[in-house]
């Protein structure tokens, strides 16, 4: 028999101290503390690039050496997220706190009468000098959630039926990037490829078909595996041959954790799990005929596009990472200038294999492809910021957007995705490669772990033969346009220019609720010209001059045009601080947006499939 493990270095213990007051109990526990022990709270959680400042949920904290310290060890503040310990190194230490936890995000903590999550980064201290030692977490079932269940990717060391119990971390990191899911769930199971996959649904009305979400996210896991394992399988997926492959993929079991809300998106990414969210109409529905898999609602193909995205980080970001990530520091921003290769290329990935995994057919990717195109070509900011700037600045530009975001920079998830299929058409067009075999070859270049840009461009020497130093440059660090145009139509696609919406026409984005209200004047467009801002409440608009001179009220972007006509200019009324203003707005014609289709369809079927 194997030997047992030793006790864990630190142990923490969570429980329940007010449902109502949304408050957990976190108990943590040392065996062996320094003299002067400090204790920290991460401000961030890898994969969401800000400083979130955790710590402000942090009360009531206190600490003891044994049940005979009347008094506590003395603690004392050293900064936003830092604290200090006056130990006597040869006693335990037990150092108590609540978290306050009500943000119903994928990002921290939530607790209420029907529902608890939380992420390690929200409820656990780091302890200096221990950080790489084991650590252990119980979870108690209160009274008050005694019939909840639990789900994590943590490793089990004694729990009940439930899921309450003891759960082990070889080291912090570990611990904190093991999100916990309690409460009355749906749940199913799978295996892709003899891994088990677990799929728990907290919300779901009572019309969610929990078997077809299985099916299809069975269907994606077991293509992402062979994606970045293709040379260890033979045979066809559900044959005989198939089954007795062995892929060796990085996890040894998955989690996937929906939280179903009235509206809400957004997912992260984590070692052997995802913590996703979702709008409850999103989901599938008992009695959708099995034939509509490829022809989803725009809803359920976007949830599929998530959990493909996050299940595609299991290998792209929370392994093969940047080198800047090889090590956390939890107290500050971690910069980096490979955002767009990492969520970028994942961004490119997940839709592709929709359409690999029979989810989504040609047309169909084409379209989702479409929009992401449009995105980036109706930001101003493509051609102010790069998207390696876009990368490193996400701390202060992507996470805290405002009224001049769309001028100022640039997404790179979506501009990053583009990259991606410019380097992809390019490579498959010099026939000698394809991106598939790149991201497999730094797979194992990387040895599964940091990289920098420098593998990216040794892969492609590698590979090819000639350096693509050129191509990184223009697309990566420079601001000009991309070459898409030409690359797709090489590859068998159709791209036409189709009339734009009000919002591109107008140069505004702005929000409808039966009053128009401007968010954003896009840089160099008809609304800034007329001298817009953002605020403005646009009322209506007078068309005509002189005695024929009509004022329309309008409700919605649309009107504009519409009550417009064939007039090259109106006046927009609009109210600014209480004041009502009349400006000229010239009405631009040509602004197009592109519409993509199948020209060849074999063509376009030999790169969709890979």
């Amino acid at each position: 028999m194997p030997p047992k493990p030793l006790p864990a270095s630190v142990n923490f213990r969570v429980e329940v101290a007010d449902l109502h007051a949304h408050l957990f109990q976190v108990t943590l526990t040392l065996r062996k503390p320094q003299a002067l022990q400090r204790l920290s709270l991460p401000v961030w959680i890898p994969g969401s690039y800000l400083v979130r400042e955790f710590s402000k949920n942090l009360q009531r904290l206190s600490a003891r050496q044994g049940k005979e310290d009347k008094h506590g060890a003395d603690v004392v503040q050293l900064d936003k997220c830092t604290w200090q310990v006056d130990c006597d190194p040869r006693k335990p230490l037990t150092v108590t706190y609540e978290i306050y936890a009500l943000d119903n995000s994928v990002r921290t903590a939530w607790l209420d009468s029907a529902r608890g999550f939380f992420n390690g980064t929200s409820l656990f201290l780091q302890v200096e000098g221990q950080t790489e030692a084991p650590h252990e977490l119980t979870l108690i079932a209160s009274p008050a959630i005694k019939s909840w269940e639990v789900a994590t990717g943590l490793e089990s060391v004694k729990v009940s039926k439930n899921g309450f119990g003891t759960y082990r971390a070889a080291h912090y990191d570990e611990l904190a990037d093991c999100p916990v899911e309690m409460g009355h769930f749906w749940s199913g199971n799978f295996n892709a490829f003899g891994v088990p996959h677990r799929f728990v649904v907290a919300g779901a009305a009572p019309s969610f078909d929990g078997a077809r979400l299985l099916a299809d996210t069975q269907k994606i896991c077991e293509t992402e595996i062979r994606f970045w394992h293709q040379k260890d399988v033979t045979g066809k997926v559900g044959s005989k041959a198939a089954k007795s492959v062995t892929l060796k993929p990085p996890h040894t079991n998955f989690v996937f954790m929906l939280n179903v809300v009235d509206d809400g998106y957004g997912g992260l990414e984590h070692r052997n799990s995802t913590a996703l969210i979702c709008n409850r109409k999103d989901l599938p529905r008992l009695g959708t005929a099995a034939k509509e898999t490829v022809k989803q609602s725009d809803g359920y193909t976007t949830l599929l596009g998530l959990i493909s995205h996050e299940y595609f980080h299991t290998w792209n970001v929370k392994r093969l990472r940047p080198a800047e990530f090889a090590t956390y520091n939890y107290s500050a921003e971690n910069y980096t200038s490979l955002l767009w290769f990492f969520e970028g290329f994942t961004s490119y990935y997940d839709d592709l294999l929709l359409r690999r995994a029979g989810l989504l057919d040609d047309a169909g990717y084409l379209k989702l492809l479409n929009k992401t195109i449009n995105q980036v070509m109706q930001t101003p900011g493509r051609l102010v910021q790069s998207v390696a700037q876009a990368s490193f600045d996400a701390w202060v530009k992507y996470y805290r957007q405002d009224e001049n975001t769309p001028n100022a920079t640039v997404s790179y998830y979506t501009k990053g995705a583009l990259v991606a299929l410019c380097l992809d058409l390019t490579l498959r067009a010099e026939g000698n490669t394809t991106l598939d075999a790149v991201m497999r070859e730094l797979w194992k270049r990387c040895k599964a772990g940091p990289m920098t840009e420098d593998d990216l461009a040794a892969v492609l020497q590698d590979l090819t033969g000639r350096s693509f130093a050129p191509e990184l440059t223009a697309w990566v660090y420079g601001t000009d346009e991309l070459p898409l145009k030409g690359l797709l139509q090489a590859a068998g696609v159709s791209v036409s220019e189709d009339p734009a919406q009000s919002a591109q026409v107008l140069g505004a984005r702005v929000t409808e609720n039966h009053a128009v209200q401007v968010k954003t004047v896009l840089r160099g467009g008809a609304a800034e010209q007329a001298g817009m801002a953002a605020g403005d409440e646009w009322l209506g608009v007078e068309v005509g001059m002189g005695k024929t001179a009509t004022t329309w009220r309008i409700s919605k972007l649309d009107d504009v045009v519409f009550y417009a006509g064939t007039a090259p200019k109106v006046i927009a009324v609009v109210a600014r601080d209480k004041r009502l203003l009349k400006l000229p707005l010239c009405i631009p014609k040509g602004i197009t947006t592109w519409r993509l289709a199948v020209r060849e369809p074999k063509q376009v079927a030999n790169w969709l499939a890979g």
